[in-house]
């Protein structure tokens, strides 16, 4: 399972998509820079692959970052995928 996750400006909790193919999660992942970079907003809609009822639209122009990574079913370390800063 892939997991593609979008912050949004002024917004403390990011939007996570899951995806089952590693094609589908990079897929989305460029499509999403792809409209970051045009600069262009528009509205860019998310669908569950599970449920296809389940979905979200939101502008492109409100997405400051997007990630892609691996969901691990191993309990870990407990630390977030992405970037962060430690002390």
């Amino acid at each position: 399972m892939y997991v593609v996750e979008l912050s949004l400006r002024l917004t403390p909790m990011p939007i996570s998509v899951q995806r089952k193919e590693l094609e589908a999660a990079e897929g989305l992942y460029e499509e999403v820079g792809r409209a970051i970079e045009s600069g262009e907003p528009k509205v860019l809609e998310l669908r569950c692959e599970k449920d296809p009822h389940k979905r979200i639209r939101l502008l492109t122009a409100e997405v400051v970052a997007v990630q892609i990574f691996e969901k691990s079913t191993i309990g870990g370390s407990g630390k977030r995928p992405g970037f962060s800063f430690e002390a």
